[in-house]
């Protein structure tokens, strides 16, 4: 089981300028649609992409919400490349909206990994 973090406290990571990497996995045109700030694209189909030096990075993956599990597949696929610290906010973007918060359009300027 791959362990989930709250919205509560990503938005709490995400204000205090916590050191995580947020990736969202749905495809690229939902992903252009809206992503939350400062997350990075990787598709279903793309996680190979992912080349991250430390394997100890805090990483956290969603998806649309409760009922896709994109993310998850992908918290497990991060695992066993030797990703020690990826969790899921299973809410995921459907959550993120409902409660009000920010999102991000378009496509970002440049992808840090």
């Amino acid at each position: 089981m791959v362990a989930t973090i709250s919205r509560e406290q990503l938005q709490r990571k995400l204000e205090h300028g916590g050191n995580v990497i947020l990736i969202e996995t749905l495809p690229e045109s939902e992903f252009h649609e809206a992503h939350l700030p400062g997350a990075v694209n990787l598709p279903p189909d793309h996680k190979h992409a992912l080349s991250l030096p430390d394997k100890d990075a805090e990483i956290v993956v969603y998806c649309s919400g409760p009922e896709c599990d994109a993310a998850e597949v992908a918290a497990r696929e991060l695992m066993a490349l030797g990703y020690n610290n990826v969790r899921v906010y299973p809410g995921g973007k459907s959550d993120w909206i409902a409660a009000g918060l920010p999102t991000v359009s378009g496509v970002p300027l440049a992808t840090p990994y």
